[in-house]
């Protein structure tokens, strides 16, 4: 009797778009990258350690992000290859192959949404579980730490040595995408990839510094202003505060040396989730929230159209700064209790 054929496993869909993604770019001449709005370390180290890779294989790279103005974070300094990074209006409109770095949904891309929507192939590479899964070749891996992370793994792919520069930027990446190796995402293969790239001759204690420890004065009255504002709502086991662009004004502190505000409140043990709601140029508040495990907070930021991960989303909120903050408690107490989502005010 005949033994049967086996058919073969169908390969990895992660495996096939990594490989997907590094055949364009081995093939690019010229790539165009893109990170989120307001990006922290991962979108930022991502971007520019894949630029300085391509970069030395001989492609010529561009990158930028959709800030309107345009200002450069204080430690870029101390990531890849800055001198790729240029403001949007120097960014092609319509590029041949463009990777989108750490962007949850096309609107995440701000004014650079335009140019993703004309290039010819578009690479979006990211590990948020709220991803909409664009462009000609998604690469998305929820299970990723950080960005930085499934970047190193598309290097590998490329093959070639990988500049320390951009070794060190992916290194910002994964370290604070994980809370310095913190957070539940952060997995052995975290932490075998951060000790592959820790064999690179960076400064990573230099590194540590730039990211964690250069606060300027006007930062440090500016947070302890927010710390005065603190409210505990125990109901919805929520600690939150705000800032206004009229705080960002009187201290003279630009609204890109908050992001590590949440990292602050989140410490507060009385409440399962902390945000930091602050105030636009547009009058309108962003809001930056973080669970210790007990709540869902993509699905509720998906909710105000914004995204993320179970335990760290954000979304801009429609409403008013007391609103705001009411409609997020409400979110919170209906998924607690396991009401209806029509129970909480959805928003205006």
């Amino acid at each position: 009797m005949a033994t049967p054929e086996i058919a073969p496993a169908p390969a990895d869909p992660f495996d096939a778009a990594l490989a997907r993604a590094a055949e364009i770019l081995s093939e690019a001449t010229e790539v165009a990258l893109a990170c989120h709005v307001n990006p922290d370390p991962d979108a930022l180290g991502s971007m520019l350690g894949l630029s300085s890779f391509l970069r030395a294989r001989g492609t010529a790279t561009v990158c930028s992000f959709g800030n309107d103005p345009f200002e450069r974070p204080r430690w870029v300094s101390a990531l890849a290859d800055p001198d790729a990074l240029v403001e949007p209006r120097s960014f092609p409109p319509a590029p041949g192959v463009m990777v989108t770095l750490d962007c949850a949904s096309m609107g995440r891309l701000g004014q650079l949404a335009s140019a993703a929507t004309k290039a010819g192939h578009l690479v979006w590479i990211d590990h948020h579980v709220s991803n909409e899964g664009l462009g000609t070749a998604p690469v998305i891996d929820p299970t990723a730490s950080s960005t930085a992370e499934i970047v190193f793994r598309l290097m590998r792919g490329m093959g070639g040595d990988i500049p320390v520069d951009a070794g060190a930027a992916l290194y910002a990446g994964i370290v604070t995408d994980t809370g310095r190796f913190q957070y539940e995402a952060t997995t052995p293969q975290t932490l075998r990839l951060a000790a592959d790239l820790r064999e690179l001759p960076f400064d990573h204690a230099a590194l540590a510094r730039a990211l964690y420890e250069d606060d300027s004065l006007a930062y440090l009255r500016l947070l302890a202003t927010a710390l005065r504002r603190l409210v505990f709502d125990p109901d919805a086991s929520l600690v939150w505060t705000y800032l206004t662009q009229a705080d960002l004004d009187s201290f003279g502190v630009g609204v890109g040396e908050t992001d590590d505000l949440i990292d602050v409140i989140r410490t507060a043990r009385e409440a399962d989730v902390a945000a930091v709601l602050k105030q636009q140029r547009d009058g309108r508040f962003k809001v930056s929230a973080r669970s210790r495990g007990g709540a869902d907070l993509a699905a509720i930021a998906s909710r105000f159209g914004g995204g993320g991960h179970r335990l760290a989303s954000g979304y801009t909120s429609r409403v008013g700064m007391q609103d705001t903050a009411r409609q997020l408690a409400d979110a919170l107490r209906a998924q607690r209790t396991g009401a209806h989502a029509d129970d909480a005010d959805e928003p205006e």
